[in-house]
């Protein structure tokens, strides 16, 4: 294991938020040479940022609400973030049926040629027309669907997205601690004091420069509450419910549904055997983390996609819900769907350097960091140049393994063939899954030469070895929910296993923390 961990007195920037935005500013600064301390109070990637639709996207119905400026930024990332991580992401047709009673024909039109058009596009294929009557989408579509277009987007997983900007963080310098709260935060001495408090129950002090406000839906309350600062943005907590149902159709296609309401919900391929539907916009109140899915959610996803499908989606099919809280920009829009999904950085007035994060979505994640990070070198005068659009994340770069290509889904096929070839002792569902989970860290599962007992089907102890010393694991549902989704394909018993493993490790094998007790 990893041992204990030295974390510095003093650091540059501390970040508040292990989500896409914190994660991603965190990996950004220490890029630059700055030292970086992150701190979030759970897991990684344990709320907003894993219960995404998990799409890489520009948006395509932000143009109805003539969001051109943050549809043309977004689709300006989409095969940059493509290209830095094929083994966590990949491009992904659309298939929109045509519904005569909703947006007409040449709107529709109008809107795929702008999102072709709108940004540059190297690889992903145009947008056109399609004749559901022989397309295979149009298969498990009712019949009276006959007509309908196809676009390009990606997908993405999001949970990994982020541990990946956190090891690469880490891979720079920055020091990142899961399970590790914010109390407190005061300017004193021309400095940050900052308190922070372990899920332990242990406290500790830390000097910073700078501070970072990236808790995502708890980003006012951390302003008002730890800072005591005055909230000057208004923020909108919006609710996303997303079902998981078994497989609704064989293809590898995406569909982009038009609902009566004048919003859109997907159905996406999702892990082999399964189809995820979503996502719902709710605005809601109170604590973030007791958002969950409600019984009418439900209903209405499987009402929505049912007026697509042949075969009717009912709530008892739902094998697995997840929600996320979208912490949104209050635009005065008075549909919560409606309201505008790009982001602000505030740097706030005063001599302490503070930027909080307002807003923001997984495409648009790495532009964001970038000019936060810039913000922030430039308020603590250094001089720092941007590095992160051409960088692969880590496991992205295949180049040991494959001569690289200008197609990402491409290379992480041909990557998986390589790895099969050099070790056909693993299984090959479990080549497929490494390969597209870890990509090139791979090589960090197999530097023991052994895969050691299965836990669980599929999961072997080499990879939850890994997962803690490497990844920020520290209990089954990090690894059967957030790290992978094996928790969707393990019975009750199986998962009973995973967690027995955990139990049965000492605290002294995990990661330890070294800070300045209080």
């Amino acid at each position: 294991m990893r041992g204990e961990v030295q974390v510095p007195h003093e650091v540059d920037v501390l970040v508040v938020g292990g989500g896409i935005n914190g994660t991603g500013v965190a990996r950004d600064l220490a890029g630059r040479a700055l030292s970086v301390l992150l701190a979030e109070q759970h897991d990684l990637a344990s709320h907003t940022s894993a219960s995404s639709t998990k799409l890489i996207h520009g948006g395509l119905r932000y143009l109805e609400h003539y969001e051109f400026s943050l549809v043309r930024k977004a689709l300006a990332e989409r095969e940059r973030l493509l290209q830095s991580a094929p083994h966590i992401m990949r491009p992904l047709r659309f298939v929109m049926p045509h519904d005569p009673s909703m947006r007409p024909v040449w709107m529709i039109r109008a809107g795929l040629f702008l999102y072709d058009h709108l940004a540059r596009r190297e690889w992903l294929p145009a947008s056109h027309a399609i004749d559901l009557t022989r397309h295979p989408a149009g298969k498990p579509l009712k019949p009276q669907f006959r007509r309908g277009f196809e676009y390009s987007d990606g997908w993405v997983d999001d949970a990994r997205l982020v541990v990946l900007c956190a090891m690469q963080a880490r891979q720079h310098g920055a020091h990142v601690l899961t399970r590790c709260r914010c109390e407190r935060a005061r300017w004193e001495d021309g400095r940050w004091r900052v308190e922070l408090k372990r899920d332990d129950g242990a406290l500790y002090s830390v000097s910073a420069r700078a501070l970072v406000n990236a808790a995502g839906p708890w980003a006012a309350s951390f302003l008002q509450q730890q800072l005591q600062r005055p909230l000057h943005k208004a923020l909108r907590l919006v609710k996303g419910s997303h079902i998981v149902v078994p497989r609704m159709f064989e293809h590898e296609h995406a569909y982009i549904f038009q609902n009566a309401d004048g919003r859109i919900i997907f159905a996406i391929p999702y892990e082999g055997e399964f189809t995820l539907i979503g996502t719902t916009d709710v605005e809601i109140e109170g604590d973030p983390g007791d958002a969950h899915a409600d019984a009418q959610e439900i209903a209405y996803l499987c009402e929505q996609a049912s007026r697509y499908f042949a075969a009717p989606v009912t709530s008892d099919a739902v094998r697995w819900t997840y929600s996320g809280v979208r912490p949104l920009l209050d635009d005065d829009s008075g549909d919560p769907s409606a309201v505008t999904r790009d982001y602000l950085l505030q740097m706030h007035e005063g001599a302490a350097p503070l930027l909080s994060v307002w807003g923001g979505k997984i495409t648009t994640f790495r532009k964001l960091a970038e000019q936060a990070a810039q913000m922030l070198c430039e308020r603590l005068g250094v001089k720092s140049l941007a590095w992160t659009a051409q960088t692969p994340l880590p496991g992205g770069d295949l180049s040991r393994w494959i001569e690289i290509t200008h197609r990402p889904d491409h290379d992480i096929a041909r990557f998986e063939n390589a790895l099969a070839a050099r070790h056909p002792e693993l299984p090959r569902a479990l080549v497929r899954r490494w390969s597209r989970s870890y990509g090139s860290l791979v090589e960090l599962l197999l530097r023991a030469g052994h895969l050691g007992e299965e836990v669980a089907p599929g999961l072997y102890e080499a990879e939850l070895q890994y997962l803690c010393e490497h990844e920020w694991a520290r209990c089954a549902d990090d690894v059967l929910w957030r790290r992978s989704k094996l928790g969707l394909h393990l019975s009750d018993s199986q998962r009973a296993a995973v967690e027995r493993w955990f139990a049965q490790r000492t605290p002294a094998t995990g990661t330890a923390v070294r800070l300045s007790a209080i």
